[in-house]
């Protein structure tokens, strides 16, 4: 978080999908006292992150909401902060593309715009290889399992 110009503790945070990394990073924000929305398209999910106490947002509809946060972390692996997106963001708001392969941030727009993005995709792969493997190892078996393989 050394990029980020304030502390967490008070922070808004927007988490961008509520899959499994979204599941995971936005307790982990809250717990160092960040203000936590979640961003969803299923409304199942939305439906998840507010029983846990998080603020909501529809990602078909954050561009009204985008200027009011201090920390924007992307999990989806498709474009959902586009020109316009990264536009409405305050300009000293940190984002943070956290998702697989392509990404979720328009970066030439983001360098256009002056957005500070770090650009972080396939983590833990890259900083922790061995722990990445034994959590994939274990989920395929456990789908083996599921399966009856």
């Amino acid at each position: 978080m050394e990029e980020l110009p304030i502390t967490l503790h008070g922070a808004r945070a927007l988490v961008i999908g509520y899959g499994r990394l979204g599941r995971v990073l936005a307790p982990r924000l809250a717990g160092l006292g960040a203000r936590v929305s979640v961003a969803a398209r299923k409304y199942a999910d939305l439906a998840w992150a507010e029983s846990f106490g998080f603020g909501t947002e529809h990602t078909g509809q954050l561009r009204p909401w985008l200027c009011g946060y201090d920390l924007v972390v992307n999990t989806v692996p498709a474009r959902v902060l586009g020109e316009a997106e990264l536009a409405e963001l305050r300009p000293d708001c940190l984002v943070i593309d956290l998702a697989s392969k392509p990404g979720g941030v328009d970066l030439d727009a983001a360098a256009r715009l002056g957005k500070k993005v770090v650009w972080a995709l396939s983590l833990p792969g890259k900083v922790a290889p061995v722990t990445a493997g034994r959590a994939i190892r274990t989920a395929i078996y456990n789908i083996l399992s599921e399966l009856g393989v």
